[in-house]
């Protein structure tokens, strides 16, 4: 990326970003004086600012603000005479706090400590570089299908919390709450049960045909006794769980749409084959992957940067004698969060990640420390056959190992 510092800009602008306002902090290219203006958040006002902008300075215009994406950024995008420089919103705090150690803020002080970073130091800031409409729509659509899955989660808890509370049997019955199956046993039968055959039926047409299932599920209602009978009690749970019910059933709905629509834009990325093929990444991992490689190979110089970015590396502290190393606080957690879930997917599909997986837990590391060193290593692995575009193959893998004499291999009698 060209740096700021070989860039010729017509004038400089710092924003400090809100939801009904943004301030702002002006400098024009060879002035030191400041202004400072104050803009709603509203799409006419927003477009006479930036054609002033244009009309008063042409262009390019750099602009300094704390979010790489938002409201505002994708307004702006808009305007080819903007280069949009991302600022860490940390680091602005910081920054903020050298002058003011009482952390006092204000909107239009931000705005200027914006354009003072810019300004003072330009080789800390690279402009903002969209990657392609169908790559940025597969971010989205992964992240979002991430927050459906929590609200899943946190709808199928409630569900179970408050069955434990008169209807306990239908949790021993199901084993897997996040259902479609389990949603419809519900609204059918929200209180204690039914006859057997009915409920025969009711699984067959649920395509649910292991006899053997069946039938431990219809002994185990055929001796089951109501948990109580108060009507104080059951009448307000089994509404609450019709409720309930039909929250998690649209939600579960959204999540197949998500899924089908992530299929089909991940499906015209070229690099989705790179992910496709790793052990057990599946229709839901893949994309993500590939969506936290993205397709700007010169983002990244090296495999460590994207450890670092990912939050996976650790962070060294050291103060005289002492040193202390810990996980990144500061880091993208959905990112950090698809590398661990991956790299825990492949203890038990891939030969040398498991081999390393018990290496780490027999030198004491927690489960999930070692996922993490797991995730470390794939990263370097991954971002190689990223960067050269070359499919991962577990048998080359070995064999290199194998050559440099890993004590991963040898230890497990592969060596030669």
């Amino acid at each position: 990326m060209t740096p700021l510092s070989n860039q010729q800009f017509t004038a400089y602008v710092g924003i400090d970003w809100a939801d009904t306002k943004h301030d702002i902090c002006l400098q024009a290219a060879g002035d030191i004086r400041r202004e400072f203006d104050c803009i709603p958040h509203q799409v006419a006002r927003i477009d006479e600012w930036a054609k002033s902008l244009q009309r008063r300075f042409g262009g390019p215009i750099a602009v300094a603000l704390e979010l790489a994406r938002g409201p505002i950024v994708a307004a702006l995008q808009k305007y080819d005479f903007f280069a949009l420089f991302p600022i860490n919103p940390s680091t602005l705090a910081k920054y903020r706090e050298a002058f003011k150690p009482s952390r006092a803020k204000d909107d239009p002080t931000d705005a200027e400590l914006a354009l003072d970073l810019l300004l003072r130091h330009p080789e800390r800031f690279a402009p903002l570089r969209p990657q392609s409409a169908a790559m940025r729509s597969l971010v989205s659509l992964v992240e979002r299908r991430r927050d459906l899955v929590g609200d899943q989660n946190r709808l199928t808890n409630r569900l179970c919390d408050t069955l434990k509370q008169y209807y306990p049997q239908a949790l021993e019955w199901f084993d897997d709450r996040g259902t479609v199956l389990f949603c419809d046993f519900l609204t059918r039968w929200p209180t204690f049960l039914a006859r057997s055959t009915t409920l025969e039926v009711f699984f067959h047409a649920h395509n649910c045909r292991h006899a053997n299932l069946i039938e431990a599920r219809l002994e185990s209602i055929r001796a089951a006794t109501p948990l109580t009978e108060d009507p104080g009690i059951v009448a307000p749970c089994r509404l609450y769980v019709l409720a309930l019910v039909e929250q998690l059933r649209t939600v579960l709905t959204a999540i197949d749409g998500f899924d089908r629509e992530i299929a089909t834009v991940a499906g015209t990325l070229p690099d989705y084959t790179l992910f496709q093929g790793l052990p057990d990444a599946g229709p839901q991992l893949a994309p993500r992957l590939l969506a936290a490689f993205g397709e700007q190979r010169e983002r990244f110089h090296g495999a460590d940067e994207l450890q670092k970015y990912s939050g996976i590396a650790p962070v060294t502290e050291r103060s005289g004698k002492k040193s202390w190393v810990h996980w990144r606080w500061q880091c993208p957690k959905f990112l950090r969060q698809t590398f661990v879930e991956w790299a825990a997917q492949t203890i038990n599909k891939s030969f040398w990640a498991g081999a390393y997986y018990r290496q780490q837990r027999a030198k004491g590391s927690t489960h999930q420390a070692a996922v993490r060193a797991l995730a470390f290593k794939w990263i370097r692995i991954l971002y190689r056959c990223w960067q050269t575009s070359t499919l991962y193959d577990e048998t080359t893998y070995l064999n290199a190992l194998s050559k440099r004499g890993s004590p991963l291999i040898r230890n497990h009698g592969l060596a030669g």
